[in-house]
């Protein structure tokens, strides 16, 4: 974040929740530490249940006020992810059913002491794009926000892209400021979710979303979780590329770069980009588009082999990890750091029990799932 402050002074920066409320705590430190080093934080925060929580609505506003107190004055409010080994969303008992229901609580409460972003779906939210078995019965508008993965065709269908846009003028109306996009990699349907939204009367600024190609794994997993469309000509050269690591990188930062100024001939004046803490990309598609000066060469990621998710807090429920016992699946994560883990492998005669309760910084995550 320092080399970042130092070498952009990027009018904002984002800091993610985590599925779940997942990393609520370490969140909430990492956008204070970012607003007390002078960048303009704005934090993530979800409807989901945070590990440990009974009262989410509560929860949720001894956060804001945590926020307020501490200086961050955006908040990017969304309806969140599920939890990791979970596949459906579900609100917690008692909170927030969406992204909505926290823009309105946010005002009813903090009125306009926050600005607040909410998320655009540029191809329709994630659950609001379904398989289609014959794709010759898309309309125009349906054909180019289709995806392809695995041979099967995913899209919006047009009558659930209209719920999605009344659902997001209902997310403006209720306060909202800025729109974010969800990812894309065909500027086109961009464009058209713009001129969609001025067609429904959301007059607010729509920042594109944009996420940086740093490796073909992270790239693959990313479009297909998100059901984005990759445009035929970006699937060929990605997977002529898929094992020169260097050159995967290289193209990321054309590829990025020529997106940048297609979104600015097209009127665009911020440029958001999902960074996944990683710089060289970004640095390059900044010097590319004449944003940056010689900003390439001040690229560090030494400190990228050291992001290693360890201890609890990164530990989520979900997460495979191990501890002295064996290795297994945290089921629960406690407010004190500790961890419920389901045993499934045993490293001792000694310790035959289901589950374990594991002190924080006594286990090590191994994978999980995203």
């Amino acid at each position: 974040m320092d080399r970042m402050k130092e070498n952009l002074s990027p009018l904002f920066t984002d800091v993610t929740w985590g599925a779940g409320g997942s990393t609520a705590d370490l969140s909430m430190q990492i956008a204070l530490q970012a607003h007390n080093t002078g960048h303009v934080a704005n934090l993530h925060m979800t409807c989901t249940n945070m590990a440990g929580v009974t009262d989410s609505k509560k929860a949720i506003k001894d956060a804001l006020i945590q926020a307020k107190e501490g200086g961050i004055r955006n908040i990017v409010a969304l309806r969140g992810d599920p939890p990791a080994g979970q596949d459906e969303w579900k609100a917690a008992e008692g909170g927030f059913t969406c992204a909505l229901d926290l823009v309105e609580f946010m005002k009813a409460e903090f009125g306009d002491d926050f600005g607040i972003a909410v998320a655009g779906y540029p191809e329709g939210h994630p659950n609001a794009i379904s398989e289609v078995e014959d794709p010759s019965t898309l309309t125009e508008s349906e054909k180019k926000r289709s995806s392809c993965f695995d041979g099967k065709t995913y899209v919006c269908l047009d009558e659930d892209y209209k719920k999605e846009m009344d659902y997001l003028k209902k997310k403006v109306d209720a306060g909202s400021d800025i729109i974010i996009t969800q990812m894309f990699f065909d500027v086109e349907i961009f464009k058209q979710f713009v001129n969609d939204c001025r067609e429904w009367g959301i007059n607010a600024p729509v920042v594109p979303g944009l996420m940086c190609i740093n490796n073909y794994g992270g790239f693959k997993k990313m479009s297909k979780f998100c059901k984005t469309r990759v445009p035929e000509y970006l699937s060929e050269k990605m997977e002529s590329l898929k094992d020169d690591a260097d050159a995967l990188k290289a193209f990321g930062v054309e590829f990025g770069a020529s997106v940048c100024k297609e979104l600015m001939e097209f009127g665009v004046e911020v440029l958001h980009f999902y960074t996944l803490n990683l710089e060289k990309v970004v640095y390059g598609i900044l010097d590319n588009i004449g944003m940056g000066k010689e900003l390439s060469a001040q690229t560090n990621e030494a400190d990228a082999a050291s992001m290693v998710a360890v201890g609890s807090a990164w530990a989520r429920p979900g997460d495979k990890v191990k501890c002295k016992y064996g290795t297994g699946t945290v089921q629960e994560v406690q407010s004190s750091g500790s961890v419920v883990i389901k045993l499934e492998t045993y490293s001792s005669e000694d310790y035959k029990e289901p589950t374990a309760t594991i002190e924080k910084g006594e286990y090590e995550k191994i994978g999980g799932t995203v």
